[in-house]
């Protein structure tokens, strides 16, 4: 429990760290108190402790570069294996002037790229982009395994116990002022047990019409629309939403559990609103005192929180030992009615909580006035949520630097306007990390160009640089950005020629922003989303195939520790099976010998006939972590392969006026790289992600299924890639 509280702690002083973005809510001392607070909880409430999965376990990496200089003729003449070169006729002239070039390209996954180089005697780049993706396609795996497995059966168990739980209350509190809060809680649970067991779900009939109308509503998915089973005062939500999307279109029974747990982490009891906190407690008070509802809640709650992290809003940890001081430790429903100065007290502490740092509420321009800004919006959007979505840090960067936080472009801070920046853009995230080129782009764009702008920027990348190792490998989530930040380091004397140049830079920012795509796309339903208002060939000549690893030591060390940190926390869950553990201790072990590599490389030692052996191979090593991320069923059916390919589509940002920001992956595609062999030149091929990023329909956010058949394959138009790609060379 202290664990769970001190990484709350460490995440509210983050934020409080760059309240220079916004208004401040809170005293830097409070979050002290809310620790006493916390730490008077029973054992009952410990549910949530998130150091008992696993620990992170560094793997260190010490290099010195001395890589030797070297220059490319114009001409490529003194590269050898010139012949393997499929590129347009622009392309050679890059490839000479910045030693490597990317070319649009069809591959399906990662490894269809590197066994046709096996087979072809074509020397392998291993790129980080192929290493990223395949943890991709083991987290995203083992999550929707998980899912199916154990989460859709507590996501029931609980929905039925509290359903019961809340008639109970209701039956008690019929005509007193908790009768309204128990009776939107019975519809509350109702539509979670109606999503998921459609045929079996009895639905008592004083809620069935509302039970009924949010369920339209979100089948419908038309946008923003009243709930009626929140009711009044008016509760304005999103119902786009709850388009099943990510991996939770591939069966019937993942598009249900995806819509129940959209509704359990969006729907928010508002503090500010005396009868839904009344809701938000009677919640706690069935948790406090059911071991069976509470038992599910935390099996259910857990194993998301090791995946995405902790939730952004408040929820039972939160708000039960705050009921227990306002009611006693012992409370129960009578006690809510004999206590009449208990709800006044309880909503007085509840307001010190911490607040939270990603709106994903939609809030009326009406209930703002101009001139009004972050604290107002706060006390709209703060509450209790019963499984609440997850804070993550990019999320957070983008709370930063949109509407309302950031102004307009006319100097003015009223928010909407024309000039608003109402979606943000995913060069924000890795700016904000640090990169110097991101923040150049986005300056180039006139992305900085907004008031404060480049103040909140400044105080996000202050805030990020302090922030110590132990928080960014809390979870999954955050261990995987912590990964994807070791691309942002400028390359100078030592290294590669290639790796020197603002361009490959540009390169680093698309793998960065592929593999992004690729985290945000897994925890689609989790993570909470910021709202402004993966046999043989012909016979060829044997030929010089010695390849190259990316030489980017930090990166794979870190994505073994990820791997590792993923296998130790689900292992001592008892929520990781023996093929799977074997799967993802074999991942770790390449990732070291690509570690291993990449410094020899670095410090011009020379390679093994076992290393270039184990280049070679590197198609099968992928093709076998893409197979083995597939059920023996999923295997039996139809092309595998044309049937789940690499592009995937992920909504990050809504503008509640009209549209999402979408971010995707399309084609694996070629990238050519020359590099240095035993005082030679040589060059190479290997894949990299292709990134897209654009404004779509909100009522309309894409499933994988659309990207691909509709716009990636079929007559829809095929949105532009970013203009900073300018080391992607097209065929005309």
């Amino acid at each position: 429990m202290k664990k769970f509280i001190s990484l709350m702690l460490m995440a509210t002083m983050f934020m409080l760290s760059l309240s220079g973005c916004g208004p401040a809510s809170q005293e830097a001392d409070e979050p002290q108190d809310q620790q006493e607070q916390q730490e008077e909880t029973t054992d009952e409430t410990q549910t949530a402790q998130a150091d008992s999965f696993a620990v992170w376990q560094d793997n260190t990496v010490s290099f010195t570069p001395k890589v030797a200089e070297y220059s490319i003729d114009s001409d490529l003449g003194n590269v050898e294996r010139t012949d393997i070169l499929n590129v347009p006729d622009s392309a050679n002239e890059y490839l000479a002037e910045n030693g490597f070039v990317v070319t649009d390209g069809w591959y399906d996954e990662y490894f269809s790229i590197y066994e046709d180089n096996r087979y072809e005697y074509i020397p392998s780049f291993v790129t980080t982009d192929s290493v990223l993706h395949t943890y991709h396609l083991y987290f995203n795996f083992l999550l929707k395994s998980l899912e199916e497995d154990q989460l859709y059966d507590l996501a029931y168990d609980v929905s039925k116990s509290m359903q019961e739980l809340s008639l109970k209350q209701y039956e008690t509190l019929k005509g007193t002022d908790w009768e309204n809060a128990a009776r939107r809680n019975v519809a509350y649970f109702s539509v979670g047990m109606k999503i998921l067991d459609e045929k079996n779900a009895k639905i008592p009939e004083f809620v069935a019409q509302a039970v009924a109308d949010d369920i339209g509503l979100m089948e419908a998915h038309e946008g923003m629309g009243p709930s009626n089973v929140m009711g009044e005062p008016f509760y304005l939500e999103d119902f786009s939403q709850y388009i099943p999307r990510g991996h939770y279109t591939k069966s019937e029974q993942l598009s249900r559990y995806f819509k129940a747990l959209m509704y359990y982490g969006r729907m928010t009891f508002r503090l500010k609103e005396v009868d839904e906190t009344r809701s938000a407690i009677l919640m706690v008070e069935a948790l406090k005192n059911s071991d069976d509802a509470r038992n599910d809640w935390r099996r259910l709650y857990e194993p998301i929180g090791f995946f995405v992290g902790e939730p952004d809003d408040l929820v039972y940890l939160d708000y039960v030992p705050v009921a227990k001081s306002a009611y006693g430790e012992d409370f129960t429903v009578a006690t809510l009615l004999e206590n009449e100065g208990g709800l006044d007290k309880f909503m007085e502490a509840a307001m010190d909580l911490r607040d939270p740092g990603v709106n994903s509420m939609p809030v009326l321009g009406t209930i703002l006035a101009p001139g009004e800004g972050v604290e107002e919006r706060t006390e709209e959007i703060k509450g209790f949520r019963f499984m609440g979505q997850r804070f993550t840090i990019d999320a957070y960067v983008f709370q930063k630097l949109i509407c309302r936080e950031v102004g307009n472009l006319d100097g003015s801070m009223d928010c909407p306007k024309e000039d608003s920046r109402m979606l943000p853009s995913g060069l924000d995230i890795p700016a904000a990390m640090g990169s110097k080129i991101a923040y150049k782009i986005l300056d180039e764009m006139g992305e900085t160009g907004y008031e404060k702008y480049p103040e909140n920027m400044k105080k996000l990348q202050d805030g990020m640089s302090k922030l110590p190792q132990s928080q960014w490998t809390t979870n999954l989530y955050w261990g995987w950005m912590h990964t994807l930040n070791s691309l942002l380091p400028e390359y100078g004397e030592g290294y590669p020629m290639f790796m020197q140049s603002e361009e490959w830079k540009k390169k680093e920012l698309n793998t960065y922003l592929g593999s992004w795509a690729e985290l945000k796309h897994d925890t689609i339903l989790y993570a909470k989303q910021v709202y402004a208002e993966m046999g043989g060939g012909p016979l060829i000549e044997e030929k010089d195939d010695r390849g190259y690893v990316e030489p980017n030591p930090e990166l794979y060390a870190r994505l073994a520790s990820l791997t590792k940190l993923t296998a130790d926390g689900l292992k001592d869950r008892e929520i990781l099976s023996a093929a799977n553990e074997e799967q993802l201790t074999k991942l770790e072990e390449m990732l070291i010998g690509l570690r291993d590599i990449s410094v020899k490389e670095l410090e011009n030692t020379a390679l093994t006939e076992e290393d270039y052996e184990f280049i070679k191979a590197y198609g099968g090593s992928l093709e076998h972590f893409w197979n083995e991320t597939f059920t023996d069923a999923e295997k039996e059916k139809g092309n595998l392969l044309n049937d789940n390919p690499a592009p995937l589509i992920a909504d990050v940002a809504t503008n509640p006026n009209c549209c999402v920001l979408e971010v995707g992956t399309g084609y694996v595609e070629p990238i050519y790289v020359v590099f240095p062999i035993d005082g030679e030149l040589h060059v190479g091929r290997g894949g990299v992600y292709s990134y897209y990023e654009f404004s779509w329909p909100m009522a309309d956010r894409l499933t994988d299924e659309k990207w691909r058949d509709e716009i990636l394959w079929g007559e829809g138009t095929k949105p532009d890639r970013p203009a900073w790609q300018t080391f992607l060379k097209i065929w005309e």
